[in-house]
């Protein structure tokens, strides 16, 4: 499907269940297409800049060595392969793999040297078995066609005694601050960030409603442990509104 900026791609139809949508991928990759200029500072903005502070954190969950070799899967703009390269300590190599390539070009002018960067689909990473100690994904795998199939890759490239380190919004339990976090992300957030981005494609409509229809915390462990994970280990921040996944090879 060829995607134009213009093109609205998350309608209120496509919106009701939107990880059952057979074009999803094609959906997912034109509107990060459209919205890679301000995707940073949209990031930055509406999240109280605490997204920074988040992938910090997870970054310490994987308690990086030098000897390690780090894939960041859908890495858009490249924060969280950044944020693992400049950790308290450098792993040996890190590479950035996502398939919208205006994302891409955009990880590409930030760091031209230092981290490698593919372009390539989840689903299909173009990667031995093993060829990683850490493979991780921020706020990603929700965007997956097949969640299944995505896990099963990230499993598949990490080598054994390796853990894939997963970054994702969530709903809160408390059901008050459930309340105010899906007011805020459905009706205040979406306006504001299409305002800030100029998106036309629904891209932030899109997203805070992907993240209701997400399978919760613990049907998510579930999935990793159906994906060959061994153990899966969770930490939740700000109150609930993301949580940390680290699952072990």
């Amino acid at each position: 499907m060829s995607v134009g900026e213009d093109k609205v791609l998350w309608d209120e139809s496509r919106l009701e269940n939107p990880h059952v949508q057979g074009d999803k991928a094609d959906r997912v990759r034109g509107m990060f297409d459209a919205i890679a200029p301000t995707y940073e500072l949209v990031n930055r903005v509406f999240s109280g800049g605490r997204d920074g502070a988040w992938r910090r954190v997870a970054v310490e969950m994987a308690g990086v060595t030098a000897s390690d070799d780090v894939l960041d899967v859908a890495c858009g703009t490249g924060d969280f392969a950044r944020a693992f390269r400049d950790g308290g300590v450098c792993p040996r190599s890190v590479v950035g793999s996502d398939f919208a390539s205006g994302m891409l070009v955009r990880a590409v002018e930030r760091d031209r040297t230092s981290i490698g960067w593919v372009q390539s689909d989840a689903l299909r990473l173009p990667f031995g078995d093993g060829s990683f100690s850490i493979v991780s994904c921020a706020f990603g795998v929700r965007n997956f066609q097949d969640l299944s199939g995505g896990l099963g890759e990230m499993c598949r490239v990490l080598r054994d005694g390796g853990r894939a380190i997963i970054l994702e919004f969530s709903r809160p339990r408390n059901r008050l601050m459930r309340g105010i976090y899906e007011l805020y992300a459905s009706r205040i957030m979406p306006m504001g960030a299409t305002l800030l981005s100029g998106d036309r494609t629904g891209a932030y409509r899109y997203l805070p409603r992907s993240v209701v229809s997400f399978p919760s915390a613990e049907a998510f462990v579930g999935q990793l442990v159906e994906a060959g994970f061994a153990r899966v280990e969770t930490r939740s921040l700000t109150m609930g509104v993301v949580t940390i996944y680290s699952a072990f090879k």
